[in-house]
């Protein structure tokens, strides 16, 4: 009976052995087999990019192609000669490889640069092959340098590398430099399929594309990974399977979350996620893949940008097919909110939270003005009268405003909300208390949760902050009402939610706006850095106070305080001046003795 042969790993199994069968990398390699078949052979090579796009592959077959001693017609080598099977079995003298990842030492690099003068066995070149070079050290590279400028006639050096950056110029100026690019995924499902059907495996296309973009652009990743699927499923490679065998979140919860976005459906969005965080994955790598999925739609959203998706056929169609159904604007404010959430997810105390009220602002951008929280109209107060304090919670409904206690506003003085026990009017939508609403914070204001449904905004655009602004009519201005102790509320709020701007947080904790007149505030600082700050930072700082009191008409001034600065520790020389200047009997005491200041 024989004996069983040995399991070979994929990434080993179908390495390539020749020009051909090297995947994603057609330009680069027909260039080599041109200098080959030309006989214009460099004394050395440097093959740059990331891992496992074929750099010491390709750098073998070069070896192999430049030995053989029967090259076929289309410049491959023939791999039956004397050369090509020494080489395929590993036992040729005409290739030496050096890991310099462990040996980088002055000594190992000697090593190599006296064996440059040994002739070549059965080929006519000597292949030294310097994998990761990078790692050698200073010195090692200096010890090189000689050696690689000018190596005997049938040496040939091919360094890979996957940091050029880290390789010194002088190394560089040396070598013809190759770039190998990182594999797309239909080349890696192309190859994928080969390989299944090679080794008799079952497989689907869309599964191939989660395991090619787990691999991201590495064919030996996707190989390695594509036999721990088949290891799992036993040979039927299916999506489940492989998103199971995987762990990889199924890509049709970001589809239904983007539909439940456009429906503006808070609940299902909340639901959507505790499915998802009930099935072990952690919130932050949810929030990356959304962020992930929204910028792919945004890029298929456009025939022009169709080729920055990197992802298989079979969901770039899933992509196109949902891209329309939402504006781009949309996407642009959807990425930065998460992006927000992403960036403050380390620090947060409450992270499940902070990610709830990502999803609740994403399904809150398209709701059109007339659902949200809707105001009543505003007295106009003359601009002699201070503003007085009320409390900063309202209540609905409230009474007309005495002139005991004036909210500042730029329309004419008309009645407040309707009093209770009137009848309403079927024709006036009802009042909606702000306090009595959930809000949800936007970069510049904030969105009171809507009722009664979605509706299809007549307009949409982005305001000064980046967010979307949604209203039939984008000239009309905001008057709401406020009293002063809602605007300290505001500004509170405001310092609380932008911890990060920490200059224009502490001149905002010590320095509150005053009230000049009408609906001009005046703000008073201390030091030219804390103005410069408010200066920076007045756009955002403005629309958030405007969207958080529906009011357009507020505006700051911000004035650097003229008390005088503390008085500094004054030299001898200089109190003495400051006390004669005070003092003019004493100055004229030394004067008469004839003392002078020295």
């Amino acid at each position: 009976m024989s004996e069983k042969q040995p399991y070979i790993v994929s990434a080993r199994k179908y390495r390539p052995a020749t020009f051909k069968t090297v995947v994603g990398q057609r330009a680069l390699t027909a260039t080599l087999k041109n200098a080959i078949s030309g006989g214009r052979l460099a004394q050395a090579y440097l093959f740059c990019g990331p891992r496992g796009v074929g750099k010491t592959s390709c750098a073998r077959i070069f070896a192999k192609t430049i030995n053989c001693m029967n090259r076929t017609e289309d410049g491959e080598a023939c791999g039956v000669c004397d050369s090509c099977l020494a080489i395929d079995k590993g036992n040729s003298f005409n290739i030496v490889e050096l890991d310099a990842a462990s040996n980088n030492s002055v000594d190992d690099i000697r090593n190599i640069t006296d064996q440059v003068y040994v002739p070549a066995q059965q080929g006519q070149y000597r292949v030294f092959i310097i994998d990761e070079v990078h790692m050698l050290s200073n010195a090692a590279f200096n010890a090189f340098l000689k050696t690689l400028e000018e190596p005997p006639r049938n040496v040939v050096f091919i360094l890979a590398t996957t940091e050029r950056h880290k390789v010194i110029p002088t190394i560089l100026s040396r070598c013809q430099v190759y770039d190998f690019r990182r594999i797309t995924v239909n080349d890696i499902i192309d190859h994928l399929e080969y390989v299944g059907t090679q080794e008799g495996v079952k497989t689907e296309r869309e599964a191939l594309g989660v395991i090619a973009l787990k691999a991201d652009g590495a064919m030996r990743d996707a190989l390695s990974i594509f036999d721990q699927v088949v290891a799992s499923t036993q040979g039927n490679v299916t999506y489940q399977s492989t998103i199971e065998a995987l762990n990889v979140l199924d890509q049709d919860y970001y589809f239904r979350l983007v539909d439940t976005f456009r429906n503006g459906d808070v609940p299902a969005a909340l639901l959507t996620l505790k499915e998802i965080t009930d099935k072990g994955f952690d919130a932050q790598f949810f929030v990356n893949g959304l962020a992930s999925h929204v910028r792919n739609l945004m890029v298929a959203a456009d025939a022009r940008t169709m080729s920055l998706l990197e992802t298989s056929e079979e969901m770039s169609k899933k992509y196109s097919a949902q891209a329309p159904s939402l504006p781009v604007e949309w996407y642009y404010s959807a990425i930065k909110i998460l992006n927000d959430c992403d960036f403050n997810y380390r620090t947060a105390s409450n992270k499940r939270l902070l990610v709830e009220l990502a999803l609740i602002r994403l399904s809150r951008l398209l709701l059109p003005k007339e659902t949200q929280t809707m105001q009543a109209p505003q007295p106009q107060v003359p601009s002699s009268q201070s503003p007085q304090v009320q409390n900063g919670k309202s209540t609905a409904p409230q009474p007309p405003v005495s002139q005991s206690a004036p909210i500042h506003s730029g329309s004419d003085r008309s009645q407040m909300s309707q009093q209770p026990g009137q009848p309403s009017n079927p024709a006036q939508p009802p009042f909606v208390n702000p306090a009595e609403q959930p809000q949800v914070r936007q970069a510049g204001g904030y969105n009171s949760v809507a009722r009664g449904g979605v509706k299809k905004p007549t307009s949409f655009r982005l305001s000064d902050s980046g967010q979307p602004a949604i209203s039939k009519n984008p000239d009309e201005k905001r008057k709401n009402l406020f009293s002063q102790e809602q605007l300290l509320a505001s500004w509170k709020e405001y310092i609380e939610t932008h911890p990060e701007q920490r200059i224009l947080v502490s001149a905002m904790r010590v320095s509150s706006p005053q009230h000049i007149k009408d609906l001009e505030y005046k703000v008073t600082v201390e030091h030219p850095a804390q103005r410069q700050a408010f200066d920076s930072s007045m756009p955002e700082l403005l629309n958030y106070l405007r969207d958080r009191l529906s009011n357009d008409f507020i505006s700051l001034l911000v004035e650097i305080s003229d008390k005088q600065e503390s008085e500094r520790v004054l030299s001898p020389r200089d109190f003495l001046k400051k006390t004669l200047e005070q003092n003019p009997g004493l100055a004229s005491f030394l004067n008469d003795l004839e003392a002078e200041l020295e």
